[in-house]
Formats: C-alpha cells, structure tokens, sequence
C-alpha cells in the first residue's frame, strides 16, 4: 500500500511540473523547459523566485539535459541551475556529454561550470575528457579544464594541471607539467599544444631526454629555444636534441 501510494504521489508531482510549464514557458526567456522529479518546493520573492526539485531531479532545455540527485531553479526567470549528486547531462547544441558531482548553469551566458570527478566525452571528435574542474561555454564551443587533467584522443593519452580545449578547432593548450603520450613515445615541456586535425604537437621549455627513453633524465631548454614541432603519426620532431 506504502509503494502504491508514492508512486500515485509522484505521479501527482510530475503532474504538477508538467501543468505548471504552462506558466514556465511563457516566463523563461520564450525557451521551452520541463522538468520533473520526485519531490518539489519553492520560495517566491519580488526579485527572484527558487525551486528545489529533490529526487531523481531532471531539466530538460532546448539546449541541455541535466538529471542529478538535487536540482535548484534560481535567479530572474530561473536563469540558473544547481545540481548536486549523480549528475548527468547532454548538451544538444555542442554534443557533449557529462557526468560530475556538483554543476552549475547560467541559461543566458550558456556556460556550465562542472566540479567532482568530472568526466567529459566528445563523442564527436572522439574526445574524452576528466578533470576536477571544468568549466563549458556553449557559446564559444571552449572547456578550461583545471586539476588532474587526463584526455584521450584516439592515440594521445595528454596528461597536465591546466587545459584550454578549443572543440571546434580541434586544438588542446596544455600547461602544468603536460605530457602527450603515444604508443611508446611520450613528449614533455613546460607547455604543450595538440593539434588534432593535423597531427601536430607544439612545444615551449622543452623537457627532451637525450632519446625517446626513460633510461635518460630530462634536461631543461634554454628560453631562446623553446618551441618544437612534432608529427605524431609517426612521430618526428625538428628538435635539437639536448646531448
């Protein structure tokens, strides 16, 4: 009797949710947003207005999908979200998906700003992405990636503390001890950029060994010689090597 009960309350819920679009729809900007959850409670003020939707939350945007744990509608016309717990989402303009712990979003600037084990994937590219930090504008198509940042593209493993990924232009700007590792062959330097549409790597302070191997430490370019450029299919580089 107990679970016939919560199914026809939460069947009353989402009723509700999907009654008071109605209004919604009108007020939001003239975007079309539904949402449901288990639960449901709101706090209306003159300026702003907050709902709290608890319970397998969903929001559903012409531009993004978010299902989490907790969901908070906030600001002017429910310009931004909060979510929190088992986060997923899909951004439909940019073809992106993401799980995290906590998010948030601003509906009118579209940048989503993601922390807690947050794992990107561009299956468009055929990127992959995790970091502990990674904000996302929908507009300029560029994610800045802060914190254990690990990025697999097809054969490139990058590893580094700061990341700039330009998604249309295909270009990834690495900082914080980067490192592009393919098959056997890893390069290192103070700064790295990959360009994935023509296979190219560039280089700044270059941390070279004296070969491709860890067998020789890695000694420090000098300033005045500090860009390099390697074609990663393959994997030549127009270097000096440091003897």
């Amino acid at each position: 009797m107990n679970k016939l009960l919560q199914k026809k309350q939460s069947k009353k819920f989402r009723i509700f949710f999907l009654l008071a679009l109605v209004f919604f729809q009108g007020v939001i900007f003239s975007e079309t947003i539904t949402f449901s959850s288990d639960s449901m409670s709101g706090v209306s003020g003159k300026k702003s207005d907050r709902t709290t939707l608890m319970g397998h939350a969903k929001i559903k945007t012409e531009s993004m999908e978010i299902s989490a744990d907790k969901i908070e509608l906030y600001g002017t016309d429910f310009r931004f979200m909060a979510a929190s717990g088992n986060i997923q989402g899909y951004s439909a303009e940019s073809k992106l998906s993401f799980k995290c712990q906590s998010l948030t979003y601003d509906r009118i600037k579209k940048t989503v700003v993601m922390t807690d084990e947050v794992h990107l994937e561009d299956k468009e590219n055929n990127v992959t992405a995790e970091a502990q930090l990674i904000e996302y504008n929908q507009k300029t198509e560029i994610a800045v990636m802060q914190i254990d940042v690990y990025i697999v593209k097809e054969k490139n493993t990058c590893t580094s503390a700061h990341a700039l990924y330009y998604k249309k232009e295909q270009i990834l700007n690495m900082r914080g001890n980067p490192q592009v590792v393919q098959d056997k062959d890893a390069f290192r330097a103070q700064e790295i950029s990959l360009n994935s549409q023509v296979l190219k790597v560039q280089m700044q302070h270059i941390l070279l060994p004296n070969t491709f191997s860890s067998q020789h430490p890695y000694s420090l370019r000098p300033p005045n010689a500090i860009v390099a450029t390697a074609v990663l299919s393959g994997v030549s580089c127009n270097h000096t090597v440091i003897l």
